[in-house]
């Protein structure tokens, strides 16, 4: 039973009857439908095991995710097994979407279409991050989702642009498409989608691991942020049509990054890579050396790949370096110009930021009226990289008079004009001066 009509009954694993109410989508093991459970309205997956190379094993492991849980509440992990049919078909429910998230593969077209419920025609909608902040936050996500199912001796297995939802207004994301995971080194027939699969999967040489996950990790940090293929370069457009064997060719035999540094074969095209050509040249360039790393040694070595604790490290910095100017330019400290080591300015109106230096890392981050700090940058032990320990904020009673405020639960102390340290509660605030120093606890920072 491949198949299920509107209105059916489906039988639970441990009791109860979902009902199918409409189709939500389809894919290659088969449909999506909603359906109401317990008076509350669930998704359903349902598997066409025709299509599935070893189901019995699949449903195992499927089971066995049930029970063990999602690492985080990232994942739309699954929840209830139903009933196996006559014939062996089975299904899976789980949460919903929850409304405000978009796919993945709409965010990267930059548009979704949506039906006008009046006319019934497709309408255009934007589909694009509301800031700078709210993208580079998805990417962390993204990043520390996979951390933590890593962590638990699990890999993703067919990691690609449709295993995300995320919200452009606040960079939250949601894994969606669990149940291929399985501990590392097991495999039920999934290899993945061409040009997200490691080179070794694509070469038919390995079945996806953690390993192979992390070189997938790449290619959709990559996409994000660049808005394009990392090895869709001069030689893929040479190849009009591609076929398996030119896929075999440029993702897994002869794979070349793009902006290889040493193989200026598959360089970007000027009028077909235009987003990857422009985004190259505003990333700094530790980011940059990132993706080569990954893409270069990365391709032939997998345990060279970068692996998730690193990336998170990168992102964070790179958030914490974003400047928001009053005169609306938004952008990484890298494109703004430095007149001193401690100062940037903006290009374009010229104003300047002062950078606090922390006494745990060598790059300074910029104030401006807004920039918040996360409490993994105040607290070496803390893996709260969401959670705003502090934000530069405008003085109630003295506009134009800005400070910085303890928005974390510890207290802090500040160095004030006077040239005495005064604890600083959580809720409270002190003034940004030249010679501000500001005492964390295990980390100190200075103007």
């Amino acid at each position: 039973m491949t198949e299920l009509e509107i209105g059916q009954e489906v039988e639970l694993e441990f009791g109860g009857k979902a009902q199918v109410l409409s189709v939500i989508g389809s894919g290659g093991q088969g449909t999506v439908y909603l359906v109401r459970f317990n008076g509350q309205k669930w998704a359903l997956k349902w598997y066409d095991i025709d299509k599935m190379k070893k189901p019995k094993e699949f449903l195992k492991n499927l089971r066995s995710n049930i029970a063990d849980g999602p690492p985080d509440n990232k994942f739309l992990w699954p929840k209830y097994l139903t009933k196996e049919t006559e014939d062996g078909t089975f299904g899976y429910i789980m949460d919903l979407k929850p409304d405000g998230f978009d796919s993945f593969v709409d965010i990267l077209n930059t548009y979704k279409l949506e039906v006008d419920p009046l006319t019934g025609r497709a309408v255009k909608k934007d589909v694009k991050f509301s800031s700078l902040t709210a993208m580079i936050t998805a990417v962390i996500n993204i990043v520390n989702s996979f951390r933590l199912l890593h962590r638990a001796g699990k890999s993703y297995q067919d990691l690609n642009d449709g295993g995300f939802f995320i919200n452009v207004n606040t960079g939250a994301v949601l894994v969606c498409d669990c149940d291929n995971i399985a501990p590392d080194g097991s495999n039920f027939g999934i290899g993945g989608k061409p040009g997200y699969m490691a080179p070794e999967v694509v070469r038919g040489i390995a079945q996806p691991n953690v390993q192979t996950d992390k070189y997938s990790l790449a290619v959709v940090l990559f996409k994000l942020l660049f808005r394009g293929d990392p090895m869709e370069g001069e030689k893929v457009v040479r190849d009009v049509c591609l076929t398996e064997s030119s896929e075999l060719k440029h993702y897994g035999q002869n794979a070349v990054f793009v902006y290889d540094p040493n193989d200026a074969s598959n360089r970007p095209v000027r009028g077909i890579h235009d987003n990857v050509i422009k985004f190259w040249r505003i990333y700094p360039d530790y980011i940059k050396d990132a993706f080569i790393r990954s893409f270069t040694i990365g391709i032939t070595d997998p345990t060279k790949r970068i692996i998730e604790n690193e990336w998170q490290k990168l992102f964070i910095r790179l958030r914490s370096e974003i400047i928001m100017c009053g005169c609306g330019r938004t952008n990484f400290a890298s494109m703004f110009v430095q007149p001193t080591e401690k100062t940037f300015k903006c290009p374009k109106c010229g104003m300047e930021f002062s950078t606090l230096g922390f006494s745990n890392r060598s790059y300074r981050m910029p104030l401006y009226l807004g920039c918040k700090f996360y409490e993994c940058e105040m607290n070496p032990e803390s893996e709260e990289f969401m959670k705003v320990a502090g934000e530069l904020v405008e003085n109630k009673l003295k506009p134009g008079v800005l400070g910085i405020k303890n928005c974390s639960d510890r207290k802090w102390r500040a160095k004030m004009p006077d040239g005495v340290f005064y604890d600083i509660a959580p809720g409270k605030g002190f003034p940004v001066w030249q010679g501000l120093e500001i005492d964390f606890g295990e980390i100190k920072a200075q103007i």
